[in-house]
């Protein structure tokens, strides 16, 4: 009997995967990036994978864990490099400068998200991916790279923006958007004017894009970002996060086909 115990004891555990990180180095035009693919091993069904790009400070613990969490058992998820493995931003005034370096070349910015989806679409294989199930998430200034990968007609079923730009300075390439759009936005967000707002609107209906955009009352940006403390600009809302990755989820439910 104690025999038995035991063997009931270790296959609990090995039942119990804690999520694996696994880095992924590639290159891009000449410049060598690394991503970082999250997943549970413990699950061995297929499941829909997830291009995820992080905030501003792009791959950090932080945003690993954020990664972890989304995944659970339910996504497999590549983190993007969108600036280069050489550059992990430690302060916000490097953070500005990588990023504003990549949302100032949008052709750039839709060069790697996509490179993402293709690193995604080959490295999953071995983990499980449903191939016949991607999407793109984004944070902030990983909102906005998501939306560009829209806007190059990229062939996934959907991208949701989280508190991200909503500008277009450059026009949707090819065939336009054809991926299902969700915007999720902090009706008090200072940092994306009412008048960006509309002009998102008036894009993605020109576009004839399969598109929703929420507002969610009394909150600013980064509303989904445990570290945001800048009150009335950039602020944690537990109550508008918990709101909005219930719509992701319900969003990526449809798109996928259930």
């Amino acid at each position: 009997m104690r025999a038995l115990g035991v063997l009931v004891g270790l296959m609990a555990m090995t039942a119990v995967a804690k999520p694996v990180q696994k880095p992924v180095k590639y290159e891009l035009s000449g410049t060598k990036l690394e991503g970082v693919l999250v997943y549970d091993d413990a699950v061995k069904t297929p499941r829909p994978g997830l291009v995820l790009v992080p905030n501003w400070m792009g791959i950090n613990a932080a945003n690993l864990k954020q990664a972890a969490e989304i995944a659970g058992k339910d996504y497999i998820i590549f983190v993007a490099d969108m600036y280069g493995e050489s550059v992990r931003p430690k302060t916000t005034d490097e953070a500005g400068k990588a990023a504003g370096a990549v949302k100032g070349d949008r052709s750039l910015m839709r060069a790697r998200v996509n490179k993402a989806v293709e690193l995604l679409r080959t490295e999953g294989k071995a983990v499980g991916l449903d191939a016949k199930k991607l999407g793109a998430i984004g944070f902030c200034f990983g909102g906005t790279s998501v939306l560009e990968l829209a806007r190059s007609g990229a062939d996934v079923a959907g991208v949701v923006s989280f508190h991200g730009g909503l500008d277009a300075p450059l026009p949707a390439e090819g065939k336009g958007i054809t991926a299902k759009v969700l915007a999720l936005h902090g009706a008090d967000d200072p940092y994306v004017p009412a008048k960006e707002v509309a002009g998102f609107e008036e894009e993605m209906r020109k576009a004839k894009a399969d598109w929703q955009l929420v507002a969610y009352g009394n909150a600013v940006h980064s509303f989904t970002d445990v570290d945001a403390n800048l009150a009335g600009q950039a602020q944690y809302n537990p109550k508008v996060a918990k709101r909005a990755y219930k719509a992701m989820n319900d969003f990526f439910a449809e798109a996928f086909g259930g």
